[in-house]
Order: C-alpha cells, then structure tokens, then sequence
C-alpha cells in the first residue's frame, strides 16, 4: 500500500490524490454578485449540507495552488454576503464545466455557459433557472484555513429559500433521484452520473439488527460471501427459524440437497452460491434460509 505523507509531496499531488479519494463528490454550482452588481457563477465540488436546523450549506473556493491567488466567489461573498447553490443534472453538465474557466472579472458567466438568469426572492443574487434545484443562502462565515496555495475557505451559508422543479418531484412531494439526475465530481476529468449507478440500501434505523457477529460461523467464514452479503444478513431483525428453514429446504433446496448426497464440502459451496445469487435480489430472508439449510 503506498503511503504519502502531507508536507513531504508537492500540494497539487495531494490535491490530486484527495479528489480521487473522496469521490463521488456532489457540485455546487455557485452564483454570487459584486459589490456593483455584476453576477459570477463557478462550480465547487468541495460542498455539502451540514444542517437542517438551522439549514446550513458549506463550500470551498480554495485558494489557487500554481499563484496563491483567490477566486472571484470567494472575492464576492467577502464583499456581498450571499448567494445561491445551484445542483447540476446531467443536462447542465457540459455547462457547468464551461462555466469553471478562469474568465476575467466582470465577465458574466451565465451567458458564456448559456444559462439564464432567474431572480432570488430573498437576496440579490440570481439563480440559475434551468437548475432543478436552487438553495438562496445568506452567507454566515468565512472560515480562512490558510494562507498559501490549496487553502480552502469555508462559506458557511444559511439556506433562507429552497426552489425544486415540480418535474423532479414524487407524488409524496418527495425528490425522485431517478427523476432528477443529478451527477457528481470524482477524480481528474471524471464525473459520476448518479441515475446510472443508483441503489438502495435499507438503513438500520428504525430496527436493531442482529450484526454479522451474530451469524453462524461457517457464514461468517464463507469463501463465497462478501462482506455486503454479510452486512445485508446482519441487519436482519432475527434469524428464520428452524421450522422455516425447514420448509424452505424441503421445497426450495431438495434438488441440491439430492445432487451433492454424501459430498459436504459440495453442498455447502452450492448453498452459500445460491445465497449469494438471492442476496443480490434483495431476497435476504430467502438467502437465510438456504445458509442456515446445511446444519439443518
């Protein structure tokens, strides 16, 4: 495994070896105004909500590395605190990384990347109207971290209005990812589409599961599983029981049990495959059983 040491290698490789570890990373793709007015708009990929009470948004326009010099949003929000956080969808992309060239200042990004300027209700900037997503935020704080090259600046930003395009929503008022197709930066010139890689994983919050720890050994140990298969297992509330493992053996396993009659190490390697198979579909209870069937 190779190890870099901060302050031992040059700060744009670590700035590149950090992108490319903590991906995917979601954009926010910031409008701000100077003090005369005139709007600017950059993407950050350093960003994320911190809370929701108060509503509070964090993003970094670091400092340039090659001159030490500072960006235009972060120029903007010292001198006018606010802005917006406009989410970009697949269909902005190209837009929103047209819109990260160094333009001088005073040139208005919004037409250089083609979008149109919708007004705020609660600040003066504007948004950027064919984003689904727009947050209007008063900027609290800026967190200076340093004073060389790389140093990030944390905009400390309270969110005072959330505007969502209806198309994006559920029938719950809910934002349907599907729908809304957000994408997301990693390393280099890499970003990540979220609707093509989108799965669900059941959070463990409202029911205690019973941990992997608690699984037989023979399962723990498996060749087969990974570790997701056994994180899927572990959070199962209980076990089946031997009744309904039973059950599930003698309807759904008796075909297996048949082909590898006096031949364990056969048999447990076939379970623990149709296990895994199960557990892809999401068929958790159904994998259990067919586990649990070998010592049955």
């Amino acid at each position: 495994m190779a190890t870099f040491i901060p302050g031992e290698i040059p700060v744009g490789k670590l700035h590149q070896l950090l992108l490319g570890s903590v991906a995917p990373r979601p954009i926010a793709w910031v409008s701000t105004v100077d003090e005369n007015g005139n709007p600017n708009l950059s993407p950050f990929s350093f960003f994320n909500v911190f809370s929701a009470n108060p509503p509070i948004a964090i993003f970094s326009p670091a400092r340039r590395g090659r001159d030490n010099t500072t960006k235009h949003t972060y120029e903007n929000v010292k001198r006018v605190p606010e802005c917006v956080i406009n989410i970009v969808n697949y269909s902005l992309v190209q837009q929103c990384s047209l819109s990260s060239v160094e333009y001088a200042a005073g040139v208005n990004e919004f037409i250089k990347a083609g979008v149109t300027e919708l007004a705020s209700e609660a600040i003066r900037v504007p948004r950027v109207a064919e984003s689904p997503i727009q947050l209007e935020c008063k900027v609290k704080e800026v967190i200076e971290l340093g004073t060389e090259g790389g140093a990030g600046n944390l905009v400390v930003c309270e969110i005072v209005r959330v505007h969502i395009n209806d198309s994006i929503l559920d029938e719950n008022g809910r934002i349907d990812m599907l729908k809304a197709d957000l994408v997301a930066r990693a390393g280099g010139d890499y970003y990540v589409r979220a609707i093509d890689g989108l799965f669900e994983v059941p959070k463990p919050n409202e029911k205690i599961g019973i941990g992997i720890d608690a699984l037989p050994e023979d399962i723990r140990f498996s060749k087969i599983l990974t570790g997701n298969d056994l994180g899927m297992l572990g959070n199962l509330q209980a076990l089946p029981n031997e009744t309904d493992v039973n059950e599930y053996k003698l309807i759904e396993l008796s075909d297996l049990f048949l082909e590898h009659e006096g031949n364990a190490e056969a048999l447990e390697i076939s379970l623990h495959a149709r296990a895994a198979e199960l557990l892809k579909n999401k068929n958790v209870i159904e994998a259990a059983c067919t586990l649990l069937a070998f010592n049955n």
